[in-house]
């Protein structure tokens, strides 16, 4: 029997929810139901950070804390896990983040600064150093118009010099120990939505449903309803799915559940292929990490998703799960333009990357900003080179086609030659050839075409450079 209804922790008390609409976000709940109006709206598409909120989960007997955008996460993820907004961190007295931005002049107009005040709770509650590196990152998904950024800094480096409040943490845990985690459909009107927490109680339902919706981050999902104003009529989360969050190294592989999210990637990444890792960084903010996934990524079959190239360049391979099993390469999985080899009531259980670590692996993102942008262009160079010679070579390119695409002519020409300037030079000439990239407000097709051209001579010369001995 499947529950009808979800329970969480609403800042430090238990509440049940089951007769609302099944497409509303976390955000129009609480804004018109809860009537917590200190978390705002300033997108609605999980760019501007004004919206962010603070999701706990229980993990081994504590509670561990990652940001989210509450514009585009749907409400019925969260079940189980503790929502905490801005109104609960001065519901006694301010908490020491809250002391930071006031003692450093942190806020201004004040929009935003709730959204940011709960991406600084996030880093302060996870113990995160404050460094340079670290408030860029937890910060990367949070606009302000009006500080310049530098108050906020300072708050953030100056919000441990305070003195915590005590904790209700305690009570806290015990409300979640006591939250059920069977499987859940919620059904209002002709709408429905399923939270499964094991593989096989997933399939037996997605198998009776069609026109279903598979959600994880909702990154591009929730925009149905944000942008669109469609009504999605059945959805299934993974989120919270045991079967699809996972991470293991077996015989040379890296295996990870669709699920998994991104920012519980990049550490293992970031021991393996930390050029990979590092590019996540830039794929999109740490309130975005904390939710997309992998899985969503290559579901979504977009031709400018970020992981795309770099998987194929590894030459990964998906599991699909239907009725039965089976492992299809990526280079095949991309058919058109948002078409893959996904059939109906199908979904991507596991993503399998190969390990090889005497390879050089570069990935190589053109955008117009550095942090939280949609790619102009997206290069993945995969390569062995020995004696100054490609033993082998992969280019894969995002942006540059309807789908991500595999330079074929530009690394037969490569193979087997000498990684000179020469050879570069006519390989460029090569991948002018191979690629139409079209013409949109990101970038024109002479500028793509020219950029795909340069990273190659990029590549050479980042590579000359390390093989450079100054005495």
């Amino acid at each position: 029997m499947l529950n009808s209804k979800i329970e969480l922790v609403l800042n430090n008390k238990l509440i049940s929810i089951k007769n609302l609409d099944t497409n509303i976000t976390v955000l129009n709940f609480l804004r018109n139901e809860k009537n917590l109006t200190g978390t705002k709206e300033g997108c609605a598409s999980g760019d501007c950070g004004a919206c962010t909120a603070v999701v706990g989960e229980l993990k081994k007997n504590k509670i561990e804390y990652k940001s989210i955008n509450t514009c585009i996460t749907f409400l019925y993820t969260l079940n189980g896990k503790q929502l905490v907004t801005i109104e609960y961190l001065g519901n006694r007295s301010l908490h020491p983040v809250q002391k930071a931005m006031v003692e450093s002049d942190g806020s201004q107009c004040g929009f935003c600064t709730p959204g940011i005040v709960m991406s600084m709770y996030c880093m302060y509650e996870n113990k995160v150093k404050s460094t340079n590196d670290n408030i860029d990152k937890y910060l990367s998904g949070n606009l302000c118009r009006c500080t310049g950024y530098i108050p906020i800094k300072k708050s953030i480096r100056n919000m441990y010099n305070y003195k915590k409040n005590k904790s209700d943490q305690k009570n806290i845990i015990s409300l979640l120990k006591n939250i059920k985690r069977n499987d859940i459909m919620i059904q209002n009107n002709e709408s429905r939505f399923f939270v499964h927490y094991n593989l096989k109680g997933l399939i037996k339902d997605y198998q009776k449903n069609n026109n279903s919706y598979l959600l994880v981050g909702g990154t591009d999902l929730a925009l149905e309803v944000t942008k669109k104003r469609n009504s999605l009529k059945n959805i299934f989360y993974l989120g919270s799915n045991k079967d699809l969050n996972f991470i293991n190294i077996k015989k040379n592989k890296i295996h990870i559940g669709s699920a998994t999210p991104i920012s519980d990637i990049i550490p293992k990444l970031d021991k393996i292929y930390p050029t990979f890792s590092q590019m996540f960084e830039r794929y999109g903010s740490e309130q975005i990490r904390n939710s997309a996934s992998l899985g969503g990524n290559i579901g979504s079959a977009s031709p400018i998703g970020d992981s795309l190239p770099v998987l194929i360049a590894l030459n990964s391979q998906i599991v699909i799960q239907g009725k039965k099993q089976r492992t299809v390469s990526l280079d095949d999985y991309f058919v058109s333009y948002r078409k893959t080899k996904l059939k109906k009531n199908e979904l991507i259980k596991e993503i399998i990357i190969p390990i090889n670590k005497k390879n050089i692996l570069k990935c190589y993102k053109i955008s117009k900003r550095i942090d939280d942008d949609i790619s102009s262009v997206f290069m993945a160079i995969n390569a062995n080179i020995k004696n100054n010679t490609f033993k082998s070579i992969k280019i894969v390119c995002g942006g540059m086609a309807e789908i991500p695409k595999i330079a074929k002519s530009t690394q037969e020409y490569l193979l087997n030659k000498k990684f000179n300037q020469e050879n570069i030079n006519e390989a460029k000439n090569i991948i002018a050839q191979e690629f139409t990239p079209i013409d949109d407000m990101r970038a024109s097709k002479e500028y793509r075409m020219k950029i795909s051209q340069n990273l190659l001579e990029r590549f050479l010369n980042e590579q000359n450079r390390l093989n450079t001995v100054v005495y």
